[in-house]
């Protein structure tokens, strides 16, 4: 009785986001296409429940009594793996616009629900791995030379700081000045994730916490976000970059955070894990003097403007390669 209770507010509450109030205002989210320069505007999934869930005080409660939790976000995923969620995957793909011929199984009927539609494979060669340092995800990016730039870009809420991101005061202190990427992934985008450069990877660390969205309409209000979501952390030390520190960043209705590589030597592109359904972020931190962001990324990070990028691409270059 008690979690078909719970699967019954689940659904009430999904129905709720087609009820939200329209005097509620959050602005529009803009992003540069990085293959064509052109500024578009972001299709946010799930829009009228995050804009009820961050801006009303009714979602402002529901989202701290309920939606943060990690029941719901289990929920969430016990949803998505039943086989009567495969009849979502048509409808998202066509929404999406999604093309399944970069994929290992290219037909909705290969799919046993929309979980394993979800985390699916890439086919060998579909994404190209370039030179230097490169994406370990698709999705989109913000890049800081310094950490400080990030705490100006994001004004509100708490202060984020790397300790209270890392939860280890040794770690955050050895990147203290040093430069940080944020990869953005969203429901439509690929989600497995990569080592952008070769070298020798850590275990990894998880780090307990909630199931905030990660939705730009979320991450308006704070970067506190991350420091409350539950994530996980590796180092990997390269020759190229120095030593850096991949996070892992679940979110509302991310199941699972699953790491499917093995500790010891990695190759550049080579798969780190996924996650399971549901908006997530890739957060990489390189200590100071190590790398120079492509300039195309300063400047639209400069501009409030996300980048779009695709797992593979060249996003830096050591800071003694002009």
């Amino acid at each position: 009785m008690k979690y078909f209770s719970l699967i019954v507010l689940f659904l009430t509450l999904i129905a709720c986001q087609n009820k939200v109030d329209s005097g509620q205002k959050m602005k529009t989210i803009n992003y540069i296409d990085r293959a064509s320069g052109e500024a578009r505007t972001e299709k946010v999934p799930s829009e009228g429940m995050l804009k009820w869930l961050y801006s009303s005080p009714s979602g402002k409660l529901a989202l701290n009594v309920l939606f943060k939790r990690k029941f719901f976000s289990a929920l969430g995923g016990w949803y998505m793996n039943t086989r009567i969620s495969k009849n979502r995957i048509p409808e998202f793909i066509a929404e999406h616009n999604i093309n399944l011929n970069e994929y290992q199984r290219d037909s909705v009927q290969d799919f046993s629900s929309f979980n394993d539609f979800f985390y699916r494979k890439l086919k060998p060669g579909a994404r190209p791995i370039g030179e230097h340092l490169v994406s370990p995800a698709d999705g989109k990016i913000l890049v800081f030379s310094t950490i400080k730039d990030v705490r100006s870009f994001f004004v509100k809420g708490i202060e984020f700081t790397l300790t209270d991101f890392l939860r280890d005061k040794v770690l955050a202190e050895k990147y203290a000045g040093g430069a940080m990427a944020i990869i953005r992934l969203a429901p439509p985008d690929y989600h497995r994730y990569h080592f952008p450069a070769s070298g020798i990877a850590s275990e990894s660390t998880k780090i307990k916490g909630h199931y905030f969205s990660v939705s730009p309409l979320a991450l308006q209000k704070s970067l506190e976000i991350f420091c409350e979501n539950k994530r996980e952390y590796c180092t990997l030390a390269t020759q190229e970059f120095g030593e850096i520190v991949i996070v892992d960043v679940g979110a509302t209705m991310v199941g699972s955070i699953l790491q499917t590589y093995q500790p010891g030597e990695v190759k550049k592109g080579d798969e780190k894990g996924y996650f399971a359904f549901g908006g997530s972020t890739l957060v990489l931190l390189f200590k100071q003097g190590k790398i120079q962001f492509d300039s195309d990324l300063i400047e639209n990070t400069g501009k409030e403007l996300e980048t779009t990028i695709k797992m593979g691409e060249k996003i830096a270059s050591p800071s003694n390669v002009l």
